[in-house]
């Protein structure tokens, strides 16, 4: 039989091991020789949780890792570049998780993440990588799930986000064709709600209960989020990200930042020039435009809600503009960039949770004169095989 590359979860570089099935894709049995870089996973969950797959590596040669998979999709675009030292988020600053739940008891659901290779729950008691508001929360999150199981179909999914007044907790999921939860049941979530001290539950983005409006600081403003407004997953990536993005900016005379959401890098760009504002999402802009006021002495902020791939802001818009920074969701952002492509901008800055198309979208703006100057990885999903960026280009 002809040998080939086999891929089997939980192994490490260079160790032997036992393992099951037949094909590229095997199951471990047992590790016979272990690599001196395996480390003792800190969750009891690791192995059955679908959520961390590389808790079992030391953390200098995963992050090495990670860098070296970021820079093999660049070169898989001939594009070579300077790649800065990682950031790395440190476990327990996760502010923003999903997680199912399950039909339990009256008292208590089921909940936790998916386990691997499976549409099962595995039921969590704890989460390393949370915040610890989060992680515990987690009982409290259970008791409010349990009434969310009125219809057979329903298969809630609770988008937890930690903020400066409390948990914030979008619940989508639960079926709506037999009109919903009840009037009883709404009691119950609001109860458990309030019992928690929750700052605020909604359905879908309908508000179910609220004590607080949920905010964030986001440089010098103060945000209130829309129901599950998009924030990035740590405080601390996201302060790294736009303190980079920030020191690339330095000197642009007019900025146009592109997929703005509720503002991660609007309000820190408009210390330094005016700033245009667009993403598609209304409660984003509204949001933005809301929290000027909490930011006085910026240098000015215009904001639109705007559909980026249908209606990408044209070169002839960005004339006056000598600096774009875009910052879109995995499918990148081919469309706005073909725009930015050609229009006479100086610099770009992408911000990509995505190295494959970012390294599309990079290959148009190198094609149109643009350089790619530097990439700083961002490692904000912990234990993930999955690595974010921020890319400067200039030209």
């Amino acid at each position: 039989m002809a040998a080939g590359p086999a891929f089997v979860p939980f192994t490490l570089p260079g160790e032997r091991v036992l393992a099951t099935g037949s094909g590229e894709r095997r199951e471990l049995v047992e590790v016979l020789e272990a690599s001196p870089e395996r480390t003792a996973p800190v969750c009891p969950h690791f192995g059955t949780c679908g959520g961390c797959a590389l808790q079992h590596w030391d953390h200098a040669p995963y992050l090495a890792w990670k860098v070296e998979r970021l820079a093999g999709t660049l070169a898989r675009q001939q594009i070579d570049t300077e790649v800065l030292p990682p950031f790395a988020a440190q476990p327990g600053t996760r502010r923003r998780v999903a997680l199912h739940a399950r039909r339990g008891s009256r008292e208590a659901a089921r909940l936790g993440y998916k386990a691997r290779k499976s549409w099962d729950l595995v039921d969590i008691a704890i989460c390393p990588i949370s915040d610890p508001a989060i992680a515990a929360a987690i009982p409290a999150l259970k008791r409010l799930a349990a009434p969310l199981f009125e219809h057979p179909k329903s298969a809630p999914t609770l988008h937890v986000t930690a903020t400066a007044s409390g948990l914030d907790i979008d619940i989508s999921g639960v079926e709506r064709k037999s009109g919903g939860l009840s009037a009883d049941a709404r009691v119950q979530l609001a109860d458990r709600a309030a019992e928690a001290d929750f700052a605020r539950v909604t359905l879908d983005g309908e508000v179910a209960y609220q004590a607080r409006s949920p905010q964030v600081r986001l440089g010098p403003a103060t945000v209130a989020l829309p129901p599950g407004a998009f924030l990035q997953a740590t405080a601390q990536a996201e302060a790294a990200m736009a303190d980079f993005v920030a020191g690339q900016a330095a000197g642009a005379a007019r900025i146009a930042d592109l997929y703005c959401g509720v503002g991660t890098f609007t309000f820190r760009l408009a210390a330094i020039a005016p700033v245009h504002a667009a993403d598609s999402a209304p409660d984003a802009i509204r949001a933005l435009s809301a929290a000027l006021a909490t930011a006085p002495g910026l240098k000015g902020v215009t904001a639109e809600a705007r559909d980026l791939v249908r209606r990408p802001v044209l070169a002839e818009e960005l004339r006056k503009t000598d600096l774009a920074v875009f910052d879109p969701p995995r499918a990148g952002a081919a469309e706005q960039v073909a725009e930015l492509a050609r229009s006479g901008l100086a610099r770009v800055i992408a911000v990509s949770c995505n190295p494959a198309t970012f390294a599309r979208d990079a290959r148009t703006l190198i094609d149109a004169g643009f350089t790619l100057d530097r990439v700083l990885p961002v490692d904000q999903f912990l234990w993930s095989p999955h690595i974010e960026l921020v890319g400067v280009f200039s030209r």
